[in-house]
């Protein structure tokens, strides 16, 4: 599988009555792929996976599955906090007809490099038959997908790849120089998407193209056909947005840019809450800014 392109990191809308709203995410996805888009990958960090019950996380699967067919690549987020229940995420999202997942450590065990390395092992001896995306985003399981990780699976074919959300710049270009043999390089520092792409990243797992889809796309064409400048020039119009939804409350940014997108997504679930008119404002301002 090759993960080459745009792959949003989908929202999951919710109705006014706080349900999954399935017939705006089925919206959502024809808008993002009439932009350009390769792929989805929901139940990730965009999509509140933590936020939703099983019931809701297998009924999404089913909506995004049915409604791509065959026209993008699907990675499913499978997470936990245990391998145990990791394991019967993975196993759900398999049923669901899911064969790449994108698996990030355990968050509040916080496990040593050798247990990080021995929950991976474990995950692909349940399911023989799933390709593994590692995920890592350490701000938010306070644990780094490290090299020692790196090295214990870079001659594993079904580890495929690394969805790199650290922040950390350095790691991505040691990545994409190292490893470019072992494993696929996914942006997942949305305002550092063109560097990742400098430095050997093929794909974008990118919650911001919920809401700007043509742009990023855009950004990926422009740099795909060798126009680095006019890449840069789109990126550069984005950067306001990227750096103000890095900057905290990056799910409710992404739910309101839907919103001032036209897709009535609804607020994030608890303990998140909605930005207040202050904060609607300024985003609306820079969200703006982007549209001419």
């Amino acid at each position: 599988m090759e993960m080459k392109g745009i792959l949003p990191a989908l929202v999951t809308p919710f109705d006014t009555k706080g349900a999954v709203d399935h017939d705006t995410l089925a919206s959502i996805i024809e808008y993002q792929l009439k932009a350009g888009v390769k792929g989805f990958v929901p139940l990730g960090s965009t999509g509140e996976y933590y936020a939703l019950n099983n019931e809701e996380r297998r009924a999404i699967l089913k909506t995004v599955r049915e409604v791509v067919g065959d026209r993008g690549i699907l990675i499913a987020g499978a997470n936990g906090s245990s391998t145990r229940e990791v394991i019967e995420q993975v196993r759900q999202t398999r049923d669901a007809g899911y064969t790449n997942l994108l698996i990030a450590p355990p968050y509040y065990a916080l496990p040593s490099q050798e247990e990080l390395i021995g929950h991976y092992e474990a995950i692909l001896e349940a399911a023989p038959d799933i390709n593994l995306i590692v995920y890592n985003y350490p701000v938010r399981t306070n644990v780094e997908v490290g090299y020692e990780v790196l090295e214990a699976f870079r001659n594993n074919p079904r580890v495929i790849g690394i969805k790199e959300s650290s922040g950390n710049l350095l790691r991505a270009i040691e990545i994409g120089s190292k490893y470019k043999d072992d494993y696929q390089l996914s942006c997942g520092s949305d305002d550092q998407a063109l560097d990742f792409l400098l430095w050997g990243a093929t794909s974008w797992i990118c919650g911001p193209a919920n809401c700007f889809a043509k742009q990023t796309v855009d950004i990926y064409n422009k740099f795909a056909a060798g126009d680095i400048f006019g890449a840069q020039a789109v990126m550069r119009s984005l950067f306001p947005v990227m750096a103000t939804m890095e900057a905290g409350k990056f799910v409710q940014k992404v739910k309101y840019g839907c919103e001032l997108a036209g897709f009535k997504v609804g607020n994030a679930r608890m303990p998140l809450k909605p930005l207040t008119d202050e904060e609607k404002a300024e985003f609306r301002k820079v969200f703006e800014a982007t549209q001419g």
